[in-house]
């Protein structure tokens, strides 16, 4: 059995290959039966598109995998704590449970809707969070340098 950690490191290779395309660096998998069926991460800059977040990508590559739009079955790992738009798409798939790294205190579903996700959706935060929030720390601090 692999655990959330070996998980999160999976998404944090997601958020790196995001800060190598200039991308805010948010990386997500989607994991059903220790097997990841879908992955993603931050494409708005690219694809210009304020939807192209690492979980909606992520959560649409999953549910494509297993031809359903419920993923009840599945656990989305994510770097960040996911936004309102995020959280609400992992409400509507009826996602198992979310992990989450960094907690995001501005723009968070936490601070903004707390019981947004699916009553049954179980929630882990603070997987690697140091390492998550190091990504992210140095992404912005490397923006204000510009």
């Amino acid at each position: 059995m692999l655990t959330d950690e070996y998980f999160m490191r999976q998404a944090l290779a997601e958020a790196r290959q995001a800060l190598a395309e200039g991308e805010i660096p948010i990386g997500a998998v989607v994991v059903m039966d220790n097997t990841i069926i879908g992955r993603g991460h931050n494409q708005t800059e690219r694809l210009r598109d304020v939807t192209a977040h690492a979980e909606m990508l992520a959560l649409s590559a999953a549910a494509n995998f297993v031809g359903n739009k419920y993923l009840s079955a599945c656990t989305l790992y994510v770097t960040v704590e996911p936004c309102v738009m995020c959280a609400g798409a992992s409400a509507w798939a009826q996602l198992g449970a979310v992990v989450f790294g960094a907690s995001e205190p501005k723009t968070g579903y936490r601070r903004h809707a707390l019981g947004l996700l699916h009553p049954r959706t179980q929630v882990r935060a603070g997987v690697c969070a140091d390492d998550c929030s190091a990504l992210m720390q140095a992404f912005f601090r490397d923006k204000r340098k510009v």
